[in-house]
C-alpha cells in the first residue's frame, strides 16, 4: 500500500441499523439513527512544530476547557467516518477503543491530522502489574517499572479528578525460609497511582472528540481492503486481545503477537482493607502476587496468571475466586467468607511478542509496535497511555504524513481535569440540591450530601455542575442504588456527553456499579433502561432487549440458602 492510496475498513454498526450505505465499491457500512447533541468539531491547521505545545497546545486546552463545548453525537461522528473517501480520507484510523486506542486517537488528532476511531464494544480498559518488574528486577522489566511510574505521573497530572496517589503496604519476609515457617520482618510503604480506569478512558475518548477526532463506539471493523481507495491513508491496529485477528485481515498468514493470560479480581466489603492504604503480597506460597486495594468505597482483591484462550466475555470461575480468597485470608485477621463476595470478573492481558521472534521468550508487559502488512500499524502490549507516541510516530513514518505539531499530550490535561481541585465538591455540596420523584410523581428536595458530591466531582471533575444541574432541574436526582452514590442525572449525562448507548455501557463504564455490586447493578437495571430510553427515544423493543442485554455480560451464580450475592462475569480486556 503506497503513500498515494488509502486503505479501506469496512465497519459494522451494533445500535440498531435503520439504513445501508455503501461506501467505494465493496465496504457496506451500517448506520444508526441519530443520536442528541453537538457538532463536528475539526482539528485547526497549526503551525507550530514544538513538543512543548507553545500555542498549538493553548488552542487545543481552550477547546477542551471552553465551558459550552459539546462532544459530537454520535450520528455526527459516523458521518465523518461515512463521508469520507479517496480524495478526502483520514490521515489515521485507529481501530479499537481501549486507553491506547483513545491514547492514540488523541495524540494523532493534536498533531494536526484528520482521526477516527472505531470500537466493537465500548470504550474500555485493561489491567495494569508490578509484581514481575518490581520483584525479579530483570532489566526489561525494570524499564517497564520506569514507564509504568512515568505512566502514573502523567495520568495524575492530566486526570487528578480520575487519579491519586495510593500507600501500599508490602510486607517484608526472611525470603531464606519458604512457606508457613516465613518470618515476618516487617513492612514497605510505597505510593503506586490509583485511576477510575474506565471513567478515564472515557474521559480519552471524549478529550480526542473534543480535539476533533471521530470517535465512534459500537463499530466492528469486519474487514481490510487493501485493494481499493477508500478513507484513511493508515490504519492503527489498537484492538487488544483481538490485534491478531485485524492483522489477519491484511494478512492472512501473519504471525501471532499476542499471548493472552487471565487475571480475575473479586470485589468484597470495605471493611477487608483500611480507607486509604492497600496491600500487596509479592509472593504468595505458590509464587503468585495477590493484592487488597480500597476502591471506591469497597475492596478489590486480586489476581491470577494464567494462560488463556480469547473470548469476546472471558468468565471468572470458581476456583480462581477461591484462590484469591484463600491468599489474602493469610494476611487478615477478620474471617474470609465467600459470601461476601460483591463481584468477580475476568480479563485479558494482551501480552506482546515481536512477530518476528524466533521463540516465546519476548514475551513481555511492555508494549510492541509493527508494520506486517504497508499501511497497517499495530500496537499492542504495554500500560496503555504512554504507548500512544510510538504508535502515531509509526503511522507517520508508514504514510509520508506531515504533523503540523509535534506530541504534546503529556501536557494536556483531560476533559473535567482543568481547574479541578480536591475541594471541588463543596461547590456541589453548597450551591445545588437533589430534586427527586416519590413514587407518587411528586418532586420533592434532597440535600446534596456530602458523599454524592465527593462521588460527582471525581467521577465528572469539572463538569460535575452539569451533573448536579440535571438532578436539581430535571428531577432526577434519586440514587440509582441504595448505598451507593450514583444518580438518575448521570444517566442522562451520560448519555447525552459521553457516548452512552447501552445499558452496559452505564452500570459497567460510565458508572462502576456492576463491578462493585452485581446485585445492586441488577436492581437498577430497570430504571436505567427507563432513562436511557427517554434519551435516545428507544421504543418497546429496543427496552426489551436492553434487559436482555447483560444476560451475556454476567452470569448469575446459583442461590445458596448461605450464599446472598451474586458473582458477575465483567469484562474488562
Amino acid at each position: 500500500m503506497s503513500s498515494s492510496t488509502t486503505s479501506l475498513i469496512a465497519y459494522r454498526n451494533y445500535a440498531l441499523p435503520t439504513s445501508l450505505r455503501r461506501l467505494g465499491a465493496v465496504a457496506v457500512v451500517t448506520t444508526a439513527a441519530a443520536v442528541t447533541g453537538g457538532s463536528i468539531l475539526f482539528s485547526p491547521n497549526l503551525a507550530t512544530n514544538d513538543r512543548g505545545g507553545g500555542p498549538a497546545l493553548d488552542s487545543f486546552r481552550q477547546k477542551i476547557t471552553d465551558p459550552n463545548a459539546v462532544v459530537p453525537s454520535r450520528a455526527a461522528q459516523e458521518s465523518v467516518l461515512t463521508g469520507t473517501s479517496a480524495a478526502n480520507p483520514l490521515d489515521v484510523l485507529v481501530i479499537g477503543g481501549g486507553a491506547t486506542g483513545c491514547g492514540v486517537a488523541l495524540d494523532a488528532v493534536t498533531r494536526g491530522f484528520r482521526v477516527g476511531l472505531v470500537e466493537r464494544e465500548d470504550f474500555s480498559s485493561g489491567v495494569r502489574y508490578l509484581e514481575k518488574a518490581v520483584f525479579n528486577l530483570d532489566y526489561g522489566q525494570l524499564k517497564l517499572v520506569f514507564h509504568a511510574l512515568e505512566e502514573r505521573k502523567q495520568v495524575i497530572d492530566n486526570a487528578p479528578h480520575l487519579c491519586h496517589a495510593l500507600p501500599c503496604m508490602t510486607p517484608c519476609f526472611d525470603w531464606f525460609e519458604v512457606g508457613k515457617d516465613r518470618s515476618l520482618r516487617g513492612t514497605v510503604v510505597y505510593y503506586d497511582g490509583q485511576m477510575n480506569d474506565s471513567r478515564l478512558n472515557v474521559a480519552l475518548a471524549c478529550t480526542a472528540a473534543l480535539a476533533g477526532a471521530a470517535v465512534v463506539n459500537h463499530a466492528e471493523v469486519v474487514a481490510v481492503c487493501k485493494e481499493f481507495d477508500a478513507y484513511a491513508k493508515v490504519v492503527v491496529n489498537a484492538a487488544g486481545p483481538f490485534c491478531d485477528s485485524v492483522r489477519k485481515m491484511a494478512k492472512n498468514d501473519a504471525q501471532p503477537m499476542i499471548c493472552p493470560s487471565s487475571g480475575v479480581h473479586v470485589v468484597l466489603p470495605d471493611y477487608y482493607s483500611p480507607e486509604g492504604m492497600g496491600l500487596i503480597v509479592p509472593k504468595t506460597k505458590d509464587g503468585r502476587v495477590v493484592f487488597m486495594l480500597p476502591w471506591l468505597g469497597r475492596t478489590v482483591a486480586g489476581t491470577t496468571d494464567s494462560n488463556t484462550t480469547i473470548t469476546l466475555l472471558p468468565e471468572p470461575h470458581e476456583d480462581e475466586i477461591q484462590f484469591i480468597l484463600d491468599a489474602i485470608s493469610d494476611y487478615l485477621s477478620v474471617k474470609v467468607r465467600r459470601t461476601d463476595v460483591l463481584s468477580a470478573w475476568s480479563g485479558i492481558r494482551p501480552l506482546a511478542i515481536e512477530p518476528s521472534a524466533k521463540n516465546t521468550e519476548s514475551i513481555s508487559r511492555d508494549h510492541v509496535v509493527c508494520e506486517d502488512y504497508p499501511g497497517l500499524v499495530t500496537i499492542t502490549g504495554g500500560n496503555g497511555l504512554l504507548t500512544e507516541e510510538d504508535a502515531v510516530d509509526a503511522a507517520i513514518k508508514s504514510g509520508k504524513l506531515s504533523p503540523t505539531n509535534g506530541c504534546f499530550t503529556q501536557n494536556l490535561r483531560l476533559i473535567g481535569g482543568d481547574g479541578w481541585e480536591p475541594s471541588s465538591f463543596t461547590v456541589l455540596a453548597q450551591q445545588y440540591v437533589r430534586m427527586k420523584r416519590t413514587y407518587g410523581g411528586k418532586v420533592v428536595p434532597g440535600v446534596m450530601d456530602t458523599a454524592t458530591a465527593k462521588h460527582l466531582s471525581h467521577a465528572y471533575g469539572t463538569l460535575a455542575e452539569r451533573v448536579a444541574a440535571i438532578a436539581q432541574n430535571e428531577g432526577l436526582g434519586k440514587r440509582l442504588a441504595h448505598g451507593y452514590p450514583f444518580l438518575e442525572a448521570e444517566v442522562a449525562y451520560c448519555a447525552r456527553n459521553e457516548y452512552c448507548g447501552s445499558v452496559v455501557d452505564f452500570i459497567a463504564r460510565r458508572s462502576r456499579l456492576a463491578f462493585l455490586d452485581t446485585d445492586a447493578a441488577g436492581r437498577a437495571l430497570p430504571h436505567v433502561i427507563e432513562i436511557l430510553a427517554n434519551e435516545h427515544s428507544w421504543d418497546k423493543a429496543r427496552q426489551k432487549q436492553e434487559l436482555e442485554r447483560p444476560k451475556d455480560f454476567w452470569k448469575l451464580s446459583s442461590r445458596q440458602k448461605t450464599l446472598s450475592s451474586t458473582m458477575g462475569n465483567i469484562n474488562r480486556s
